[in-house]
């Protein structure tokens, strides 16, 4: 858009006539760029830079309809906005420990942008609304997930019901992974109706903090909540320090509910110095990750893990649960990874490995860099592009 402006200005120093036929050619163009409204439920760090890197792209007109300005959990700072966006006013409701947003107000705001397509990324009411919206005015819908079939196994049949609906009305989907495509696949969708946005992170921001000192054996990163468990973060620890015979040193990086409770066990960890570093901001998590060498991730649930991708851009073997999407993607058993359900002799087995084998540490440290490459903003920007542009076709 940048460059029509320009063009613009240009055309008022040209003879009359030449400015008529310009500015006709230029209006046409700009009419060609189609409008895309994407419904998501906040901003996101993870998210805000491949929202950006569309506005530079050009090929859509991309307004972004926030639900809310950030969640009461949610404690993420992010990079300067520089797409069309909105924030609704908020209006969400609490089921389960889930943030349910409720903002009828996103059909005026539709009707505003006239977008040619809609995007939503969720089933909230919210997303609903705007679904319904396009599927009434006959504009084309895109269903954006990040989910995977775990993730939605135990949906109940009305759930599942709406899925349906949804996605029979709707001309192109997008997935945050190989899972989410599989959970498309899982509803009878043609491949070639499907598109991957990639959760992903600043690999060369990560990648620049390799070579900064190692403070720390071993970095957990996340929120302090039971389903990231924590806690079973310094029994590993601590069982790994017995095995080498030597002092280990465990940073957290977050807080949570568990907070009290884990720093009351890392005061009884033996062979364990554990320390705490609290919220960390976008900016010094590189710093972080580069000051470790191994990166735990014993979730119980993760429909991807961005984590994931922190840790491989540091380039720090990653030992990891099962229940992550990233795994099977940038967290490859063997490879730059060890995956291996929650059970501590296994994980401290793990971890002394790789703080014994340098061959070993090098080659997944090498590994955890090859594997993320490919997860960038630029890819993810893609995704969202060719996936409005498919769904016009």
């Amino acid at each position: 858009m940048a460059t029509i402006t320009l063009i613009e200005d240009m055309a008022i120093h040209l003879p009359k006539g030449i400015q008529h036929a310009l500015n006709d050619s230029v209006r046409k163009h700009s009419r060609s760029v189609p409008k895309v409204a994407l419904v998501v439920n906040i901003p996101a760090p993870y998210r805000v830079p491949a929202y950006n890197r569309i506005v530079i792209d050009g090929r859509i007109d991309l307004t972004v309809i926030f639900c809310a300005e950030r969640e009461p959990d949610r404690h993420w700072d992010y990079e300067k906005i520089e797409f069309k966006s909105i924030v609704l006013r908020e209006s969400y409701f609490i089921w389960y420990g889930r943030y349910i947003h409720n903002n009828f107000d996103v059909l005026k705001q539709l009707k505003a942008i006239d977008p040619a397509v809609v995007i939503t990324a969720g089933f909230n009411p919210t997303h609903l609304y705007a679904f319904l919206y396009a599927w009434w005015h006959g504009r084309k819908h895109i269903c954006w997930t990040d989910g995977i079939l775990a993730s939605e196994r135990d949906f109940s049949l009305i759930h599942k019901w709406i899925r349906r609906f949804v996605f029979k009305r709707s001309a192109a989907f997008i997935g945050a992974s190989d899972g989410s495509l599989e959970l498309f696949r899982s509803y009878d969708l043609a491949n070639d109706r499907l598109f991957k946005s990639h959760l992903c992170v600043d690999n060369e921001r990560f990648r620049d903090a390799r070579s900064q000192p190692k403070r720390f054996d071993l970095l957990f990163c996340g929120r302090l909540t039971q389903t990231k468990q924590p806690l079973f973060a310094i029994d590993v620890a601590e069982r790994a320090a017995a095995l080498l015979g030597r002092r280990l040193s465990l940073l957290f990086v977050g807080t949570g509910e568990l907070e009290l409770q884990l720093r009351e066990r890392a005061v009884r960890a033996v062979g364990v110095d554990v320390g705490f570093r609290g919220l960390a901001t976008q900016a010094e998590l590189p710093g972080l990750y580069g000051s470790a060498r191994i990166f735990l991730f014993p979730t119980l649930g993760d429909m991807w893990g961005v984590v994931a991708n922190e840790a491989c851009a540091a380039g720090l073997p990653v030992i990891a649960t099962p229940f992550a999407g990233a795994v099977g993607e940038i967290l490859q058993d063997g490879m730059n990874a060890f995956v291996r359900n929650s059970d501590v002799e296994a994980w401290a087995a793990a971890v002394q490995r790789l703080l014994t084998d340098e061959h070993l540490y090098e080659e997944f440290s090498r590994s955890s860099l090859r594997l993320v490459a490919g997860h960038n903003y630029d890819a993810a920007a893609a995704g969202v592009i060719n996936a409005s542009l498919a769904s016009l076709a």
